[in-house]
């Protein structure tokens, strides 16, 4: 990169082949990015959404209308693109649902911004009108939200996170699993999502999908001599491996005599014995252990009448934690009864083919595991992800107990909040108060474009219906404009505010940039990769 100076001698600054894009060429460039990836995944929004397939290098499958998980499977090499990912991956972190509605306002709040750009308004006077639109936003949100926290709700929200992705026919079956397991894991108002746990398995239909009120985990017993059923158990949680432990330090052991060879032997399998009359004594019937266990010591857990398995995962052992009350112990030396767990069942049971371990029948267990059943892999993985939001929807929904309805209503209500507020306030800021406030309309006229209606009509339906109700969407399943409050289509508040505050922070950022600097990078080749023709002529921004 060469900048002339005196003597029209050229001064370098950045290494050759540094590629550099100013001004609005570099606005251009990123807002290009951000509006052709919200094109990307716009198209999967809502009951009528449409599926992604996504095929990774290996040939893998990936088939989804989840907008975080084809923005994660996608390589994205764009920068301010990746800036985009990040807002759907934030949003999923925070909420568990809404990425695709935050991608798509983010690249529509990009979108109006180049009109206004090219009026000559200023990066920086836009993002402040964004700012304020964006906090004025969370204040109407507030006042349209509805109290709610009773389960007739909760199974609302669920079915509605989960409508159009896969599991229509067991809607309202898997919603109530869902809502037992949210409410059981429930501790002082919070809920930790982490300890509710999915397993999935195909081969089956997806009504077959259950609740256990405990763990399951996805291992088998270490010795086929143990019993596979034990009721009451008592249950040991070892975090360290049973086994003769090496020296710290090399060491040779010179023997002279088949006498003293036999000798080590029998030491060796006296301390393995120890170790497992350490565990018997304690009273446990069940043993997890994170680590391994010697051959020797699987014989005696199993004339001992313990079941165990070995090498679990440190966040089941966790699981395993809170579901039984068991402490984990690192030493076995201080394995005591008190450090036990109970539960009411442990079975070992063939599913689908492969040996899983039930923990299960628990005492008001805080972690508890959704059994997610599927007719084939990639079924199977669509219904987890739609789970997986459902469970994230609901607990917002218990902690904030603030829900808004569905369908659009929010979006049009707030639009329609924010072109009164932009009346009242002066400045250039008006205008990008207005453009956040059209943006938002992208949502309910997304929603009936993948419907096949007419987006102009049922958004002109949508602005005169708000006249009389705040809570007047978009029902896509009869094409008509109606209150989708009682027609059970609700979304958790927290939704719509980690959607528009993510959007609307992510396209201020964006649109401040006016410099892109790329470094030539190894491999590279000196292309700025991702980025080479984004608002260029001839061009096409590549995503992948």
């Amino acid at each position: 990169m060469a900048q002339l100076g005196g003597g029209n001698q050229p001064i370098l600054i950045l290494p050759e082949g540094t590629n550099r894009l100013l001004g609005r060429d570099a606005q251009r460039m990123n807002i290009m990015a951000g509006k052709v990836l919200a094109e990307t995944v716009r198209t999967t929004l809502g009951p009528k959404g449409m599926d992604k397939m996504l095929v990774d290098g290996l040939g893998d499958i990936v088939v989804t209308n989840d907008g975080v998980t084809i923005l994660k499977e996608m390589d994205i090499e764009h920068p301010a693109a990746k800036m985009l990912v990040e807002v759907a991956k934030t949003q999923e972190d925070e909420v568990g649902d809404g990425t695709t509605t935050a991608v798509i306002i983010a690249g529509e709040l990009l979108k109006k911004a180049e009109g206004l750009l090219d009026q000559d308004i200023h990066p920086t006077i836009i993002a402040m009108g964004y700012r304020q639109a964006a906090e004025k936003a969370q204040e109407i949100l507030n006042v349209i939200s509805i109290d709610a926290d009773d389960r007739d709700t909760l199974l609302k929200v669920a079915m509605t996170a989960m409508t159009g992705k896969g599991t229509e026919k067991a809607r309202r079956p898997l919603a109530e699993l869902i809502v037992s397991a949210v409410k059981q894991v429930e501790e002082d108002g919070e809920i930790d999502t982490d300890h509710i746990k999915i397993e999935k398995k195909d081969g089956a239909v997806v009504d077959d999908s259950t609740l256990v009120q405990g763990v399951i985990i996805d291992k088998e017993r270490v010795h086929p001599g143990m019993p596979g059923k034990i009721e009451d158990a008592k249950i040991a949680l070892l975090n360290s491996a049973i086994e003769v432990k090496e020296t710290e330090v090399d060491a040779e052991i010179r023997i002279t005599d088949p006498a003293q060879m036999q000798a080590f032997i029998e030491q060796e399998e006296q301390m393995i014995r120890d170790m497992i009359n350490k565990v018997e004594d304690s009273g446990a019937t069940v043993l997890f252990c994170q680590k391994g266990i010697d051959d020797l010591a699987q014989h005696y857990l199993a004339k001992a009448g313990i079941m165990a398995v070995r090498r679990v995962k440190k966040s089941d052992m966790e699981k395993l934690s809170k579901a039984t009350g068991a402490k984990v112990v690192t030493n076995l030396e201080d394995l005591s009864f008190s450090d036990l767990g109970d539960a009411g069942k442990v079975a070992e049971k063939k599913i689908s083919g492969e040996d899983m371990i039930f923990v299960e029948e628990c005492k008001d267990p805080k972690a508890v595991t959704i059994l997610v059943r599927g007719s084939t892999k990639h079924v199977v993985d669509e219904i987890e992800r739609a789970v997986d939001d459902a469970i994230g929807v609901v607990a917002a929904t218990v902690e904030d107990k603030k829900v808004v309805a569905g369908g659009g209503a929010p979006e049009i209500a707030i639009s329609k909040g924010l072109k009164e507020y932009a009346d009242s306030i002066s400045g250039r800021e008006q205008l990008a108060v207005s453009a956040f406030a059209e943006a938002l309309e992208i949502v309910p006229k997304t929603l009936a474009e993948n419907a096949g209606l007419d987006s102009i009509d049922a958004l002109v339906d949508l602005r005169a219906a708000h006249e009389k109700s705040l809570y007047m969407g978009l029902d896509v399943f009869e094409g008509d404009v109606r209150d989708m409050y009682r027609a059970g289509v609700v979304e958790p508040q927290r939704v719509k505010k980690q959607a528009m505050q993510s959007a609307a922070e992510a396209a201020e950022m964006i649109l401040r940039i006016d410099d892109v600097i790329a470094s030539t990078g190894a491999g590279r080749g000196g292309d700025m990769e991702g980025m080479e023709g984004m608002g260029m002529p001839g061009g096409m921004p590549p995503m992948m």
